[in-house]
């Protein structure tokens, strides 16, 4: 069975860093692309990075510069890496994937592209 699990969330002041991880378990597509994406209270799911099997990143605008999306194979792990948080960051970080699906060649970032989706993990920055 499928499975994502989020770690890494917390509280920290503005200016801080974090570090987001994903574990995968139970996948065995060779091709895939997994995303986090976030959700703010009454906001709707937005894409934040997303990185595929072949390495391929795309970052949204709002984190371009501060928020790194990186895998290791070996572990089956995904990381985000989210440095000079801003109080805007606060939302619930989930991790998603997207496998078994037709090759997208521009990495996506829409939630309608994911089939697959963690419980979350609670990112809050203090100003």
């Amino acid at each position: 069975q499928e499975q994502l699990v989020e770690s890494g969330g917390g509280s920290v002041q503005a200016g801080g860093s974090l570090r987001l991880s994903c574990v995968a378990s139970g996948y065995i597509y060779s091709n895939y692309y997994m995303a986090w994406f976030r959700q703010a209270p009454g906001q709707e799911r937005e894409g934040v990075a997303v990185i595929g099997s072949n390495g391929a990143t795309r970052h949204a605008d709002s984190v371009k510069g501060r928020f790194i999306i990186s895998k290791d194979n070996a572990k089956n792990t995904v990381y985000l890496q989210m440095d000079n948080l801003k109080p805007e960051d606060t939302a619930m970080y989930y991790c998603a994937a997207r496998y078994g699906r037709r090759w997208l060649t521009e990495p996506p970032l829409r939630r309608d592209a994911f089939n697959s989706w963690g419980q979350g993990t609670q990112v809050t920055v203090s100003s």
